[in-house]
């Protein structure tokens, strides 16, 4: 949907040169690394025309519901958000990295506003949007994290929901088991994982490699 431009954008930071027979350029290997994020990232210009988007991000894109397109450009469809947006990306410009919230109905996530800049004091014109990771359930590691501590499907569930910050009542609640039921589960979940307790637990997961998930037909 959304390519790398040839623009020279990446051209200039390759650590090693490449011959004409090489299948791939460095901005096209670059764009194949990125689109297999979990987080959404999205180049472009100070005047917001998209430069590349990764899968992740154009399934945001996509689906519509805090940014959007229109010919080419990236829009932000909250009026609510848009005027923090455009101060980011005159932060940018400057610059500057900033920190936003966007939010809809139903949706809530956080913006990184990156400016690509190497050259203190010359206007940055490209920046890099770096949206929230995927829910944890939706890492393409986190599939294999449950397999590799031989994690049952309910245990890998009670995990998701703890991530999710969920305390052991509400899950409870949510699955439909007893409270004791749950904290049998939690403290198998620590043993497996060698874990002292529910924050280690989930900081073991909250620093697994953000991969996006593989497509359906591809899942071994």
């Amino acid at each position: 949907m959304y390519a790398m431009q040839e623009t020279g954008l990446l051209e200039e930071g390759r650590s090693l040169p490449l011959g004409e027979t090489e299948l791939y350029s460095t901005p096209a290997l670059l764009a194949l690394l990125v689109d297999e994020l979990a987080h959404g990232v999205i180049l472009v210009t100070a005047q917001c025309r998209i430069l590349h988007a990764n899968q992740a991000a154009r399934r945001e894109l996509e689906h519509a519901a805090v940014l959007g397109t229109d010919r080419g450009e990236l829009k932000v469809l909250m009026p609510a958000d848009a005027k923090a947006f455009q101060n980011a990306m005159g932060k940018a410009v400057a610059g500057k990295r900033s920190l936003i919230r966007l939010a809809a109905e139903g949706v809530d996530f956080t913006l990184a506003v990156v400016p690509l800049q190497r050259q203190p004091g010359v206007p940055c014109e490209r920046m890099a949007l770096v949206l929230s990771r995927l829910a944890v359930s939706e890492s393409g590691v986190f599939s294999a994290f449950a397999r590799n501590h031989g994690l049952t499907q309910t245990e890998e569930q009670v995990l998701v929901l703890l991530c999710r910050c969920l305390s052991t009542p509400e899950i409870a609640v949510q699955m439909n088991v007893a409270v004791s039921t749950v904290r049998s589960h939690v403290r198998s979940l620590c043993a497996k994982t060698a874990s002292s307790g529910v924050r280690e637990l989930v900081n073991h997961v909250a620093i697994l490699p953000p991969i996006a998930p593989l497509p359906l037909g591809q899942i071994h």
